[in-house]
């Protein structure tokens, strides 16, 4: 039997393709051929910049012997957790339930029935720390399925019960509160370092989430988030080289990150430090937000307009040998005189912060930091120069369909807001491309694109947040185009997600294939959940349309997770800012028409405003002449010759004004 890896579009998968481990894709082939030998499979888990996937890799799956024990006992699975969160979420809820931690890679190993019932994360080669090795694990299991198979299928009710718990959860009689939201940031503060910023000690992650709801709030709260922002700004986390923000740090203080850079993150926090600039006027927030988009832009985009996936944490085989530096490699690069700058700046020293080698911080800066050397263009561009001759990171080169749609986002808010065409263009042909190449022939949108090929079918959070990529790309262009391919994905989105009977979607549609249990993805951890999407994505577009049905679907997630919400806020914070915009007491909807609405527009987009959906017209055209009506703009026109804008709630609306200083007075009123 021949490893049925190499046609894969997954890059994760591709590196198994010449295992002697006979690993073949999460599939019916891989389950009828279990149930036909009467063996458990083995599901492994993981996603290519995965540090210890790889070295779970080398150690164990390139042994031939223990390659051939896998064979010869088990159907040998991998998957992609990228591609297949569906798989991912079963599995990783039962090694959750049955070691009380969890993370990748993920071996679970799995009745022909796909009933998970042993299940853990990395196994060493030989027996260390108290762990067993790879091959007593499996020795260990092939001799429970031996002796104890009928007691295993037994258990099965039982753990499908459980995998299927969040599924059953039910509505809550009440309506969420004003006081819910005080009280969630109440908790939230509590766990909060006052020191570094941010949720809890080490390992240290983002949690854009969070930071966006602290945001929205009183000033004590946006300042424990701008603090957050400020410290991850300069700290090892972000790359004070060439931009963008690996996935988290292995300490509190943000310095010693786990290497790899995912886009979602990146997307995420240039968003987060937009809205910081906005609150704060702080220009270093801004100025990250850009370095990171244009990392994006720069390292991460395909030719075709969609945007890669991941960089590895490791190149050369060595975790983050790409991005430190001895000092003797930044005097190399610098020459004596700016190397000592840099030695000051960046916080080198001969003993170094990582393993003998030092990672670029902002040493010793303090909110919102000293002002910078004039040098220091001199020497970043220097260091990048010298840094692109090392051997770069592994590039996970897949387009996610989910992902792109929070770059879009990113960057369709940033080019409104900062006036910048060149990421207005990005985001746009990134939609396209999402729209033209991400869907199967019944015109369905697909999770997956690489190498020219679209497959698989697409998630829920797929849809949500290209529901939310689409509002905001049609609010930064009012090109109406993007408004119907929003309203016509919210409508399949509820035809095939929703759950008629207990309110909220699932993670997988109507016609998806059959897993052992259908679940609901509620978490918003370390991304917005698809359930959080979709509440934000049809409240936005409720306001929009005036349709009543797109908000009661939004309400029926509400019910359903703000009572967990309260209790678990971390968790759930793009779940609460939904709350937040179904709450405000300033929600408004706003409607620009005429040309020359610059000024209006900036009235606008100056501020953050999370309270407002906006929508314009700002040619010549009449409403609907695109062959799209928006119903926000329905009846609105210029006043006099002159650009105006409308400021409505629930569509009822103010008499229009033509200066910035009215509209900014009237967007203030309570």
């Amino acid at each position: 039997m021949a490893n049925r890896l190499a046609d894969e579009t997954s890059p994760y998968l591709r590196q198994h393709k010449d295992n002697p481990v006979d690993w073949q894709p999460w599939g019916e082939d891989a389950l009828a051929e279990a149930r036909e030998r009467d063996v458990p499979l083995i599901v492994s888990i993981g996603y290519s910049a995965c540090h210890w996937c790889h070295v779970m890799e080398r150690e164990s799956f390139e042994d031939a012997d223990v390659a051939a024990y896998m064979n010869e006992h088990f159907v040998p699975v991998k998957v992609d957790r990228e591609e297949r969160p569906d798989v991912d979420a079963l599995y990783m809820e039962a090694v959750q339930a049955m070691t009380g931690h969890g993370g990748w890679p993920l071996n679970a190993f799995v009745t022909p029935d796909q009933v998970p019932f042993y299940a853990g994360t990395y196994y060493p080669p030989r027996p260390a720390h108290g762990m067993p090795s790879w091959r007593q694990v499996l020795e260990a299991i092939k001799e429970a399925w031996d002796e104890r198979r009928e007691e295993i299928r037994e258990q099965s009710h039982s753990i499908v019960s459980r995998l299927e718990a969040g599924a059953r959860l039910e509505p809550a009689a009440d309506e969420p509160q004003p006081a819910l939201l005080d009280d969630a940031v109440a908790a939230i503060r509590e766990s909060w370092d006052a020191v570094n910023g941010g949720l809890g000690g080490a390992p240290k992650f983002p949690q854009a989430s969070t930071l966006e709801l602290l945001l929205r709030r009183g000033p004590q709260e946006r300042e424990l988030a701008l603090g957050a922002l400020r410290a991850m700004a300069h700290g090892g986390i972000h790359d004070q080289l060439g931009g963008g923000f690996a996935r988290y740090t292995v300490d509190a203080a943000w310095v010693v990150p786990h290497f790899e850079k995912m886009l979602y993150d990146n997307a995420l926090l240039a968003r987060a430090y937009l809205h910081g600039w906005q609150v704060s006027g702080e220009a270093e927030l801004r100025d990250v937000a850009c370095d990171t988009l244009d990392w994006a832009l720069r390292e991460m985009r395909g030719p075709e307009g969609g945007f890669y996936s991941a960089l590895d944490a490791d190149s050369e085989g060595v975790e983050g040998r790409f991005y430190v530096w001895s000092l003797d490699e930044l005097r190399a690069a610098l020459g004596d005189s700016l190397a000592g700058i840099a030695i000051g700046w960046f916080g080198a020293s001969e003993r170094g912060n990582f393993e003998g080698a030092n990672i670029l911080v902002k040493a010793g800066a303090t909110a919102p930091g000293p002002p910078e050397p004039p040098e220091l263009p001199e020497i970043r561009r220097r260091l990048l120069e010298a840094r692109a001759q090392r051997v770069r990171p592994g590039l996970d080169d897949k387009r996610l369909t989910a992902w792109n749609a929070l770059m879009i986002s990113a960057l369709a808010e940033a080019g409104a807001v900062l006036e910048r065409p060149d990421y207005l263009a990005a985001a746009t042909a990134a939609a396209d491309f999402v729209l033209r190449d991400l869907r199967d022939a019944d015109g369905r949108l697909l999770r997956t694109w690489n190498a020219g090929r679209a497959r698989l079918p697409a998630y829920l959070e797929d849809h949500a947040f290209l529901l939310e990529a689409l509002l905001t790309l049609y609010e930064a262009t009012f090109d109406a185009r993007w408004f119907a391919a929003a309203r016509e994905l919210a409508d399949t989105t509820i035809a095939h997600f929703a759950d008629p009977q207990r309110g909220g979607f699932f993670s997988t549609a109507d016609d998806h294939e059959r897993l052992v249990a259908r679940r609901k993805d509620l978490e918003d951890s370390p991304i917005p959940s698809g359930n959080s999407a979709a509440a934000y994505g049809l409240l936005r577009l409720s306001k929009l349309t005036g349709e009543a049905e797109y908000e009661r679907h939004a309400r029926g997630v509400i019910a359903l997770l703000h009572p967990v919400a309260a209790r678990h806020p971390a968790a759930f914070g793009h779940l609460l800012a939904a709350i937040d915009l179904l709450l405000a007491d300033d929600a408004r909807e706003v409607a620009v028409v005429g040309a020359d609405a610059d000024a209006l527009l900036r009235v606008v987009r100056g501020a953050f405003r999370p309270h407002i959906v906006l929508a314009g017209r700002v040619g010549d055209g009449e409403d609907g002449a695109d062959g799209v009506a928006i119903e926000l703009l329905a009846g609105r026109r210029p006043l006099d010759g002159r650009a105006a804008a409308y400021v409505c709630e629930r569509f009822a609306c103010q008499a229009p004004v033509t200066e910035p200083d009215a509209l900014a007075a009237l967007l203030a009123q309570r």
